[in-house]
């Protein structure tokens, strides 16, 4: 029997189009006859479905191939995969849960405050250990009663020390050695505000009875007067505080000192200090050469202007009133946000001030952060600058009004808004 269609039995297919076919048809255009299988439906009655042809047995049928315990493809439900039911994205029914911002949002604001915490403690601790807590106020002996408020002994020395050679040169700072005070200035924090007060090299002091800060071995007050920062020369800050608190009668709380270097490396960690220059300077002795008027100082400028003593009507007492503006400028430009809020620039500022910085062993951060923030509201207006009262000269030296620095330390003492004027 033969299987095949009419005409395509064996070899003998015509000139149908296929192997072996000469004819140019399509074999898409070929018409296959279609196969019946079973008898033909009586008269009638209609056609099986599926065209005669028995229906395969479904997946799911419970003949052994799914059903409630057997295996579903999901085929016959036109299931797609990730899509239950066959339903696709968005099509409803169970999805994502929504994200909890409420949760999002504590455990950001946790974190960073845990990152501020950190940070600010490791600050604290490495800022801490970078002071140069050298000088030892115990030594003093004979000290007056403490007042209220508190009070700084702030001390510029023209310590070269750790300076090279060309520093040396660039800061004209010359080569001698040891130490020696430039700049000596009382500052008063309390209640009624902040009190700046220089006091000027060449005063007029008494040497009193003190104890060595080496040796421990104590010398008796023979009534010997010298020039106030010959104190310092003979045996250092202790000698200083010492001379300082017997000649005006009022106790001094901390020690703050800062050399040459360290002086112009704050300056220009913070980019400069804008100043605004009263008159032309030229001296050579400092290098200041300065014009009038508004200008951004760096280091190497800034100490030249702190300096000038020379070039000055007033000498001593103009270069003390120059100090102050300064050290008050360069306070207030150090708090601003600009520097504080710039690690760039915050840490290296207080890395350069803090190596170069000399203080006493009680000083503590927040003393010195206390007295930024005294010195920064002097400039603000919210306190006094002046010089330590003086009455006129003698062998050179300038001597101190007694009666106004009398005066003026029993306000000091008692935290009372300073009245009495300066130089």
């Amino acid at each position: 029997m033969n299987d095949w269609p009419e005409g395509w039995s064996g070899d003998n297919r015509g000139d149908r189009y296929g192997r072996g076919s000469a004819s140019a048809r399509p074999e898409s255009a070929r018409v296959m006859r279609q196969v019946r299988r079973g008898a033909a439906p009586p008269p009638g009655q209609s056609a099986p479905p599926y065209g005669g042809v028995p229906q395969q047995p479904s997946y799911v049928d419970g003949q052994g191939h799914g059903g409630q315990d057997g295996y579903d493809s999901g085929y016959n439900t036109g299931q797609v995969y990730g899509s239950p039911g066959g339903r696709g994205p968005g099509a409803g029914g169970p999805g994502r849960p929504a994200p909890d911002w409420r949760r999002r949002i504590k455990w950001t604001a946790i974190t960073l405050a845990t990152v501020v915490v950190v940070t600010t403690v490791g600050t604290y601790f490495w800022a801490d250990s970078k002071l140069n807590r050298e000088v030892d106020l115990s030594k003093v002996i004979e000290r007056p009663g403490a007042g209220e408020g508190t009070n700084y002994l702030i001390v510029g020395s023209d310590s070269r020390e750790g300076m090279t050679s060309e520093q040396k040169k660039d800061l004209h700072t010359g080569s001698a050695e040891g130490k020696r005070t430039d700049s000596m200035m009382i500052l008063h924090t309390g209640d009624n505000g902040s009190t700046l007060i220089s006091l000027p090299r060449d005063s007029d002091v008494e040497i009193p009875s003190f104890v060595g800060s080496e040796s421990g071995k104590k010398y008796e007050g023979t009534g010997r007067r010298v020039k106030l920062n010959a104190a310092y020369a003979e045996d250092g800050p202790e000698l200083l505080v010492r001379t300082v608190e017997h000649n005006t009668g009022l106790r001094l709380d901390h020690y703050v000192e800062i050399g040459f270097a360290g002086f112009a490396n704050i300056v220009d960690s913070v980019g400069g200090v804008e100043m605004d220059i009263p008159q032309d300077i030229k001296d050579p002795k400092s290098g200041a050469d300065l014009k009038k008027g508004k200008q951004t100082l760096n280091g190497e400028d800034a100490l030249a202007f702190v300096r000038t003593r020379y070039a000055l009507a007033g000498s001593d007492l103009d270069r003390t009133k120059n100090q102050q503006k300064f050290l008050s400028a360069l306070a207030n430009q150090v708090a601003t946000p600009s520097t504080v809020l710039n690690p760039f620039k915050l840490y290296p500022t207080m890395g350069s001030g803090l190596d170069s910085l000399v203080v006493d062993k009680d000083m503590g951060l927040f003393d010195l952060a206390s007295m930024f923030w005294a010195m920064k509201s002097v400039s603000g207006g919210d306190g006094t600058s002046m010089n330590m009262p003086v009455s006129g000269s003698v062998g050179g030296n300038l001597r101190w009004d007694d009666a106004k620095v009398k005066q003026l330390v029993e306000q000091l003492k008692n935290d009372e808004k300073v009245t009495v004027s300066g130089n």
